[in-house]
């Protein structure tokens, strides 16, 4: 069997033992299987249907690092698997262990995370991409297209621009700590197709990483108060903290809370409450 069918099938194996549970609360109603649909994968991924269905029927076997770092983590590899999945989309590779492991998240920080029924989390590696979200950020950020990365969910999704009601300085923010985590390295092959990538499909991205004096970034180094415009809660002002991963080194916990008695501390408490009751 050659290496896009093998592909394929460790890709359907993979979406069929994952249960909705382990990703987060996704839509509400009957299933027809126990694990991802095709459509629930896809979405989670950043990709579309078409595209994944592709990949899953052998059509499509040499799919992006970034398709595959999204692969690696919605469907919670391990690294010895996201290393097999690395191989059978570039056969006589050794890259995928070393790429793996840095997707990975420990399960110490999961259930942490987890343990935060009012308070939105989720893990990032280096270039933004999305690591791990625990279920009320999950319930925050539902709805929103391209959530394997930040940076791509910012600039890519028109919805995020109603979302993020400092839309500007968010994206700004996002640009610049790009910029300062990866500095000069753009052989980074994940990298160098996120940027370009970017650059061709968003003119406000183009406008900020050509900059020539970019702008300090907030909320990678101190507290710093973000505005939301949610479409179940309203509005909210919540402050965004960051912390690195000291077990992993590039991975960065992404913490928001509201003020205490505050309208935002009760819409927190309502996404709790819609987190706790999604399947």
């Amino acid at each position: 069997m050659d290496s896009d069918k093998l592909l394929g099938e460790f890709l359907r194996a993979r979406r069929e033992a994952t249960t909705p549970v382990q990703v987060g609360p996704l839509s509400s109603g009957p299933r027809r299987t126990a694990g991802l649909s095709r459509e629930e994968l896809a979405m989670l991924a950043g990709v579309s249907l078409d595209y994944y269905t592709c990949l899953e029927e052998g059509y499509e076997g040499h799919p992006s690092k970034r398709v595959l770092g999204a692969l690696v983590r919605v469907l919670a590899l391990d690294p010895e698997a996201a290393a097999h999945l690395h191989e059978l989309a570039n056969p006589g590779t050794s890259q995928g262990r070393t790429i793996g492991q840095s997707q990975r998240v420990s399960p110490e920080l999961l259930r942490l995370m987890r343990g935060w029924p009012r308070t939105p989390a989720m893990v990032c590696g280096l270039r933004m991409e999305v690591l791990a979200v625990n279920p009320v950020s999950a319930v925050l950020y539902r709805g929103m297209k391209y959530m394997d990365n930040l940076l791509r969910m910012i600039f890519l999704d028109p919805a995020a621009r109603e979302f993020y009601r400092d839309w500007e300085q968010v994206a700004n923010a996002r640009v610049a700590h790009l910029r300062t985590a990866v500095g000069p390295d753009l052989d980074d092959p994940y990298l160098t197709e996120l940027i370009g990538e970017l650059s061709a499909e968003s003119a406000d991205f183009r406008r900020m990483w050509a900059r020539p004096d970019p702008p300090v970034v907030p909320c990678e180094t101190r507290e710093t108060k973000h505005f939301y415009r949610h479409r179940e809660v309203g509005n909210l002002t919540l402050t965004c903290e960051v912390f690195n991963v000291n077990s992993a080194p590039g991975q960065q916990l992404i913490t928001l809370h509201a003020e205490a008695g505050s309208s935002s501390e009760h819409a927190l408490s309502l996404l709790g409450n819609l987190a706790a009751t999604t399947p």
